[in-house]
């Protein structure tokens, strides 16, 4: 079988505190895009197979989808009794940046719980499959949730946003793979926002004048760390803004960059821009949409 495994963007992340275990909480927006991975899974043999040919990218037990099969391989036993009959390959044909911010190893191990899900019983439900993944990693539940969603707490904590209009964007991959370990280590909390987070979660909170806009929110507490640990986010931040004319923003913990659009037709001529005024540069570039189920 071939699954789409979306990227996602952050628009807003605000970090609100760090817990006792060395964990930091979040309040942020986030929201699936169809820039994504295409997985090839089939359940054959024994054990577990990856195969990627993305430079970097690891094919063995290190490799967060291989760790999402072998943690569903161990919760069927326990729940049944008995371990699967057979194993599964999965074959990653990537194309989200690794260490880009755009969760592409939670989005394939989310990918991963989901399909043996469905090719053993479904045995679990959508609430076991995001414990299960959190686990694995802070945003594996919100691949599985589905959807655009506020998260609070490390990432557990979801609630769906409604009313976002299929905003488009352009992604810079600025060459560089931001460790988020690094960057959560970094932090200097007197740089976060001093925001009181009253975010209205209702309907149509994007749109305003045409353009997309969150009154002041679009904002990210850890561009700051990051552009300070790589200098060429700041770089490739700096120079976008210069020439589009408009603010570029940081997913996640970086690296990658995105500046929003209100439609493809607007994208695709910024991206030309880009492409003709940085093709000495090592960015790549990407234009993208928002996977909402509203307009």
């Amino acid at each position: 079988m071939k699954l789409f495994s979306p990227a996602k963007i952050n628009l807003f992340l605000y970090v609100t505190g760090k817990r006792p275990d060395g964990f930091h909480t979040l309040y942020s927006l986030m929201v699936p895009i169809d820039l994504g991975d295409e997985i090839d899974l089939s359940c054959e043999g024994a054990g577990i197979r990856v195969q990627c040919g993305y430079p970097g990218v690891p094919e063995d037990h290190t490799n967060l989808a291989h760790r999402a099969a072998r943690l569903f391989f161990d919760r069927y036993a326990r729940k049944t009794g008995k371990p699967p009959a057979e194993g599964v390959f999965i074959r990653i044909h990537k194309k989200i940046p690794p260490g880009g911010g755009l969760g592409g190893g939670s989005s394939n191990a989310a990918t991963v719980l989901k399909f043996l899900n469905n090719a053993f019983g479904c045995l679990f439900s959508r609430q076991d499959l995001m414990d299960m993944g959190l686990g694995l990693g802070a945003d594996v539940p919100f691949f599985i949730f589905g959807g655009a969603a506020f998260a609070r707490g490390v990432g557990e904590k979801l609630e769906k946003a409604v009313g976002l209009p299929r905003c488009s964007l352009i992604l810079c991959d600025p060459g560089v793979a931001s460790s988020t370990a690094k960057v959560f280590e970094k932090l200097d909390f007197s740089l976060t926002s001093n925001s009181n987070y009253s975010i209205n979660t209702s309907s149509n909170m994007l749109i305003g004048s045409g353009e997309v806009d969150l009154g002041g929110n679009l904002h990210n507490d850890l561009t700051q760390t990051a552009c300070r640990l790589y200098p060429q986010i700041r770089s490739a931040r700096e120079e976008m803004e210069l020439l589009l004319k408009k603010k570029v923003h940081m997913s996640g913990s970086g690296s990658s960059l995105f500046a929003l659009f209100p439609g493809e037709k607007a994208a695709k001529q910024g991206l030309e821009a880009l492409e003709r005024r940085f093709q000495d540069r090592p960015w790549k570039w990407f234009t993208a949409s928002f996977l909402t189920d509203e307009c």
